[in-house]
């Protein structure tokens, strides 16, 4: 499993959309497959933060963006998109990320 933070500058005026866009993608993600949770806030520099958590790559490509509607609502409220930060989750907290369970 990884977790993915993303990050993205708005447009002055169009936080509701943005806001309202990602609620509907996540809840479209939640039926079609299954929560791995998510969250979303706006950071004290003022840029908006979502982290998701995904079993595997498979998943994410898969359910992603099921509401193309939504998606566009966010897209259109973005002045910058700002590259993704990848983290790997460890499930046994003794174990070093990718050695697997000891």
């Amino acid at each position: 499993m990884f977790a993915v933070i993303y990050r993205w500058d708005l447009k002055q005026g169009k936080e509701r959309q943005f806001v309202d866009g990602w609620h509907r993608v996540t809840e479209a993600i939640l039926e079609r497959c299954g929560s791995y949770g998510s969250r979303l806030h706006q950071a004290d520099d003022g840029t908006w933060v979502a982290y998701a958590r995904w079993p595997d790559e498979a998943s994410r490509d898969r359910c992603a963006m099921p509401d193309p509607e939504g998606a566009a609502m966010m897209s259109d409220a973005i002045a910058e998109r700002q590259p993704e930060t990848r983290l790997l989750l460890v499930d046994d907290m003794l174990a070093e990320p990718g050695a697997g369970k000891r």
